[in-house]
Parts: C-alpha cells; structure tokens; sequence
C-alpha cells in the first residue's frame, strides 16, 4: 500500500529551490509539505508527526537514530549572510545577546563561538521578533529572512559562517534533510534528483516563490552564500560541531 510521505519543509529563502525541485519533479499524492520553522521542524520529526525534514544540524540529538538522507543541505563555505550576531556594540563589549530561538544549530553556535572566539559570556535571552521591534543599540542573533532583511540597520555584523571557518577552516552546515526512520531506497532516490533538479533552477524558483527580496538578491544569495552540497569537507564540518557542541558547551537555559 502506498503511503504518502510527510515532508517539514522550512519556509525561508535559503530552501526555495528544495521546494521548486520538490513540487517539480515528485508526483502528486507522494508527498505531502508542512511549511515551518527549523525548530518546528524538528519538533515534528521528534514527534512522529513528519517522516523527513529540514533538521537543524543542533538538535539532530532529539533522534533516537537520525538518518542523514539527501546529499543535500543548508550549508556555506564562506558568508552565509542569512545567520548573524548584530549589535550597536563591538562584540568584545556585549553583555547581552537577544536570540532568535528557530534554530537551535545558529544558538549553540552562537554561545560555541561567544566561548571560544570571542571570549565573553554575555546572558543569552530568547526574544519574541513578531513582539518586540529591535533596537540598533542592542545585541541581536538573527537568522533566516530576518538577518538578510535587517543586518544594515546595526554597526557591528557578525556573520557566524565566517567566524566559524576562520577558527575551525572547515564549512558549516546548518540544516540536513533528515528521516526520523527508514525510507524506501526508490523514494530517497527520487527525493534526491528532486532537490538536485531545483538547486540548478534557481532562478526559476525564486520567481515562482513569493518572498521579500529583489530577484537578483535573491538569486545572488542563493548562487554565492548557500552551499547545498553536502561534500565530504561539509560532512567533516558537521562532525566537528556536533563535537564541540557536546563536549564543549554545557547546555544553558535561556533567561526569560
């Protein structure tokens, strides 16, 4: 019997031509999307209520067996431009940084680099974005849409992609498409040309999609600062954050 496979599909910029190759290339009635956030995202695969998403790299732990299963991600080899820490202030003087809590990945970043680059413990307070206008004088993490919409409204942009290859030297992944269980060895297959056939039809995605941005930003965003093969450096990168992540940091609740 057939069974419809239940997709989390983040609802972002960055993942526009997962969606374009997806809609294009799997025949109705295959699958079915749920648009969301990296952390509902995950939600949804950690409670059985998708079979594969987009999974922030961070909570990949929420699994009880994760299986990495496209050789495609959310990733960068350079400025990711979408995944910032800005500030009214030089870094070395925050004391406090606003977070944007979709992504656990860009948080656990965030206080990895804050403890091993930066050298500062600034309090880490989630902060409601639809809420609460920000503030140029304050410390923000921004991801997503967000980052790309407001990083020219602050002084001082951190671009957390960059920071993270000039102390490691190896890529960054933020996101993987990821199974919270098995999947026929055809769908994953299909899934894969899939979102191969819309990472080489940029433009055409991002003309299809309804987003914020100007065509030729978009499409340069796209081309230039997210890298969507997963390789073996990115895979290397991948390894060593989820190390450093449990080894290095212990976890810290936010202070609401």
């Amino acid at each position: 019997m057939h069974v419809m496979v239940r997709i989390a599909a983040i609802n972002y910029l960055n993942t526009i031509p997962f969606l374009y190759g997806l809609e294009a290339c799997m025949a109705p009635g295959e699958i079915v999307m749920q648009f969301c956030t990296p952390s509902v995202s995950a939600m949804l695969l950690r409670e059985g209520k998708a079979d594969i998403g987009i999974m922030p790299v961070g909570a990949l732990g929420d699994l009880k067996n994760p299986s990495i299963v496209s050789d495609f991600c959310i990733g960068a080899t350079g400025p990711v431009a979408s995944v910032l820490v800005v500030s009214g202030r030089p870094i070395a003087e925050v004391d406090e940084i606003l977070l944007d809590v979709d992504s656990r990945t860009s948080v656990l970043l965030t206080e990895y680099l804050c403890q091993a680059k930066w050298h500062i413990t600034p309090r880490l307070r989630p902060f409601d974005f639809l809420r609460d206008p920000l503030d140029p004088q304050r410390c923000y993490l921004l991801i997503g849409d967000k980052a790309l919409l407001h990083a020219g409204d602050f002084r001082y942009v951190y671009d957390l992609a960059s920071e993270w290859i000039a102390l490691k030297g190896l890529p960054f992944v933020f996101a993987c498409w990821t199974a919270a269980g098995p999947l026929e060895p055809s769908f994953v297959e299909k899934f894969n040309q899939a979102l191969g056939y819309g990472i080489d039809h940029i433009p055409e995605a991002v003309e299809k999609y309804n987003h914020q941005f100007p065509r030729e930003y978009a499409c340069k965003y796209l081309r230039d600062n997210i890298s969507f093969a997963l390789d073996s450096e990115k895979r290397a990168g991948l390894s060593e954050f989820r190390r450093v992540a449990l080894e290095k940091l212990t976890p810290r609740e936010c202070v609401s």
